[in-house]
């Protein structure tokens, strides 16, 4: 492989399963390399590069091979695609996407996502694997209704009633449901327990992990915020330090307001929905269950989600009240001081 002769300051490497793409740029921001990489050569041409800035798109294996170069003595920069597509001048090509990354890794108002290490990498891998199988559980679940409302068997909405779907089920005469649909239904029950399984095991290890970290178990003391969704920012986030403010870890979750505006007038609309889409949707199935427990409110927290509630609909103010934990997440975890609630009494 043939050494460049002009040191390369920032490099562009636009990341595949197989051939790699870098672009490199030298301090007057001249090109000196532009090269495709087989995945194998990957680590040893780096290895043969003195210590320069590579920036990478924040997409699959990017935290991997993020710190595969950081372990060479490389600076890497793991950059949002939706940041840099924006300087992609043409066409869809590898070579222009590495230029594209290598040019917005250069920008000084660039935002950067951290590279994770590999426990982090380790804990959201079972988050992954436990949104995956509670999704294929919800499918099955579905399909057993669907199959059996067919034959008039029906129960109330939630998981908890299959127990009634089953005794009704068993309890069906063949001039109901007759026997040649049953092994179905049978498969579907079956496969139903066994990822019930699955998912307490997963999550039997995602709260060992929990219990074992002093950060995770600091944000669970966050009304609406339990292991799972302790773990999960944790992980997800690993120093929360760096976002400036409680409303920019708010706005990086995507649940403040979307802002549209020209000639000087904003206008506030739904909430963006960007960011992270997983922690989001914990943290409303979080506010959801809070917004069960605001009637009869014991805690300033509480009486505050009852008074959203009294002139705003139930979905409103979930969604104000997983803001309201978000901005809490932020204190909890940059201070180190656990959240205590006000009880009511002392509001005076």
């Amino acid at each position: 492989m043939k050494t460049i002769t002009t040191k390369p300051v920032t490099i562009g490497l636009d990341i595949a399963k197989n051939v790699f793409q870098v672009h490199a740029v030298d301090a007057a921001g001249e090109v000196v390399m532009r090269k495709r990489l087989p995945r194998s050569q990957v680590v040893r041409y780096f290895s043969r590069l003195e210590r320069c800035v590579v920036g990478i798109e924040a997409c699959a294996t990017a935290h991997h091979w993020a710190r595969e170069l950081a372990a060479l003595g490389h600076e890497v920069r793991l950059l949002p695609p939706a940041y840099v597509k924006a300087y992609v001048k043409r066409g869809k090509t590898d070579a222009a996407d590495a230029e594209a990354i290598c040019e917005a890794a250069t920008r000084p108002s660039m935002r950067f996502v951290p590279v994770k290490g590999l426990e982090h990498q380790a804990v959201l891998t079972l988050h992954k694997v436990r949104d995956l199988l509670v999704r294929q559980r919800t499918a099955q679940i579905n399909a057993l209704r669907g199959l059996l409302a067919e034959f008039g068997l029906v129960a109330p909405k939630g998981r908890e009633a299959l127990a009634k779907l089953y005794e009704a089920l068993a309890k069906a005469g063949a001039d109901r449901v007759p026997s040649l649909a049953r092994p179905a239904f049978a498969t579907l029950k079956g496969q139903i327990a066994d990822l019930d399984r699955c998912i307490y095991e997963v999550e039997v290890v995602i709260v060992r992990w929990h219990n074992g970290s002093e950060l995770s178990k600091l944000a669970a003391s966050a009304a609406g915020v339990g292991p799972i969704t302790a773990s999960a920012v944790v992980a997800s986030v690993g120093d929360m330090t760096r976002f400036r403010s409680a409303r920019h870890f708010a706005a990086w979750i995507g649940l403040v307001p979307r802002q549209t505006g020209t000639g000087g007038k904003v206008t506030l609309g739904p909430i963006s929905k960007m960011g992270n889409r997983y922690l989001r949707r914990l943290l409303v199935l979080g506010a959801t269950s809070l917004v069960r427990q605001a009637k009869n409110p014991r805690t300033e927290q509480m009486a505050w989600l009852k008074a959203v509630l009294d002139r705003r609909p139930a979905r409103v103010a979930a969604i104000a009240q997983a803001n309201k934990t978000a901005r809490i997440l932020w204190a909890v975890l940059t201070t180190g001081v656990a959240y205590e609630p006000r009880p009511l009494a002392n509001a005076a």
